[in-house]
């Protein structure tokens, strides 16, 4: 092996650390959250702990990727890295909720540089015949982290402590960060240009009064309350403003002249509806295990794992496909096994067995696991090395956007659906019970089944199945707008590249 290939194998190496430190941290917080709570306290105020990352996350994502085009990948993912590993140790500090807050939002500045320029530098250092390949070890891993981060949430809340789900970022990240440091050498010039401090302010004004709407709406606040309805308002003034000055910069943050591509609106819009439908198989498996089957925070994670190898193995498959037929292609097969496996899990019910509910994990992973591939090639198909970052990072950030409001429009449906269920099946009084105020995670705790009466126990159960399968079943409408999205990718493939730079270097080579 040369040296190059050495020194570009750490490199990758580095890379995919800092993907999966950053992609995994979100769902093991969320797995911790009872446990934080209980120790901290601030139960008024835990919401702020997962909004603090996600808004400034995703406030980062596009400011960062139009950045590394800018002025060059390294400097601002060293600078993600960073400040990731300050917001991770800092976390595991934290003496209040209000601190952890604060800590986690350095968090997610760092994760909004890491992830999209990750992708990003994959493309500018590997020729197009292997980017596919490429491609589908950095999906493999984002899809493994992004549904490992439960089970390893919650063992680290039932065995060590939960400053420990901060703390183990820390030996993966400084490697990541040594590895960068040493070995990734950039060969792209810059040049300066002038940034787009408006546009900058008024994105992350308008993503972080959003964020907050759907954070607080219908927990701290009502839905029509004055608070919500002044952040969606402010939300909307402010886009509309970001959207005039984008129109009129030199060097815009997000350019809205990429989306006439047809190849990438389409791309994004398919990893918009992905993430809507894709989170709540993440989310409420878990939830479902738990409550129905009687397991506990680490067995509910684990009957995740037939998702993440299902993930992992489209992933990796579809890498090499993309080398082989157009992306549309790859994708269509994709968003019909997915569709496929949402519509088996809104069929699911206490009688459903496990190994059945693993069978319907499987196909859903699968099916799922194309897009994390597919769609960082297609997205930055179109562009050269000055847009790839800008082009990628509004991916990641439309994908990201699409979870967060799947979470909250899902959360409503499961949580309405839940309540009824609740409310019709303790109105008879069961028994002369009352209805259970209680979090539903609480409630069905080992120790806490144990004290509750069999009839009540199985109204509870019925319940919350029920709830979940309502959710799956509204979920099939992202999933199937996806499947839209993707039927209009048109005909691109990785060949075409492929083909493009063998003409550029023969031209380079005739030249010399």
């Amino acid at each position: 092996m040369s040296a190059s290939q050495s020194r570009l194998g750490f490199v990758v190496a580095g890379l995919l650390l800092a993907i999966f430190v950053a992609s995994i941290d979100n769902t093991i917080v969320s797995t911790a959250m009872a446990t934080i709570v209980s120790d901290l306290g601030g139960m008024d105020k835990f919401v702020w702990v997962t909004s603090a990352y996600l808004v400034t996350e995703m406030a980062g994502m596009p400011i960062f990727g139009k950045l590394s085009d800018m002025y060059g990948r390294k400097r601002f993912f060293i600078l993600g890295i960073f400040l990731f590993l300050l917001g991770s140790v800092l976390c595991g500090t934290a003496e209040s909720i209000t601190q952890l807050s604060i800590y986690r939002a350095i968090q997610g500045i760092g994760g909004g540089a890491m992830l999209p320029i990750a992708f990003t530098i994959v493309f500018d250092v590997f020729p197009a015949e292997k980017r596919g390949k490429m491609g589908g070890l950095f999906g493999a891993v984002f899809g493994t982290s992004s549904l490992f981060g439960p089970l390893v949430g919650a063992y680290f809340t039932d065995y060590i402590n939960w400053r420990w789900i901060f703390y183990i970022n820390i030996p993966f990240g400084i490697v990541a960060l040594l590895f960068i440091l040493l070995f990734y050498k950039e060969s792209m010039e810059h040049s300066k240009q002038k940034i787009d401090w408006w546009g900058a302010a008024t994105l992350v004004g308008s993503i972080v009064s959003l964020m907050f709407a759907l954070e607080l709406g219908g927990n701290e606040y009502a839905w029509d309350s004055a608070q919500i309805l002044g952040l969606f308002a402010t939300f909307a003034i402010l886009f509309i403003i970001f959207i005039f000055v984008e129109r009129k910069a030199a060097e815009p943050i997000i350019s809205f002249k990429m989306f006439r591509v047809r190849l990438y609106g389409a791309s994004t819009g398919a990893a918009l509806f992905y993430g809507a439908a894709f989170i709540t198989a993440a989310l409420y498996i878990p939830i479902f295990v738990q409550g129905v089957y009687g397991g506990t925070a680490t067995s509910s994670g684990l009957m995740l794992l037939p998702m993440t190898l299902g993930s992992v193995f489209a992933a990796q498959m579809g890498g090499v496909l993309a080398n082989k037929m157009p992306y549309r292609n790859v994708m269509v097969l994709s968003a019909i096994i997915f569709i496929a496996g949402i519509v088996l899990l809104s069929t699911i019910s206490p009688e459903t067995t496990k190994w059945t509910l693993a069978f319907y994990m499987f196909i859903t992973g699968f099916g799922i696991g194309f897009s994390f591939s597919v769609l960082g090639m297609s997205t930055i198909h179109s562009f050269d090395m000055r847009q790839r970052g800008s082009a990628n990072a509004t991916m990641s950030f439309i994908r990201s956007f699409g979870m967060t409001v799947g979470i909250t429009v899902f959360g409503i449906i499961q949580r309405n659906s839940f309540t009824n269920g609740m409310t019709d099946a303790f109105s008879g009084g069961s028994g002369g019970a009352a209805l259970p105020t209680e979090n539903v995670r609480q409630i069905l705790t080992p120790e806490k089944r144990e004290s509750i009466p069999a009839e009540i126990m199985d109204n509870i159960i019925g319940a919350l199945s029920h709830s979940i399968s309502t959710t799956f079943m509204w979920s099939i409408v992202p999933a199937v707008l996806a499947l839209a999205c993707v039927l209009l990718m048109g005909n691109s493939s990785m060949k075409e590249l492929i083909e493009r730079e063998r003409m550029q270097a023969g031209k380079l080579a005739k030249g010399k």
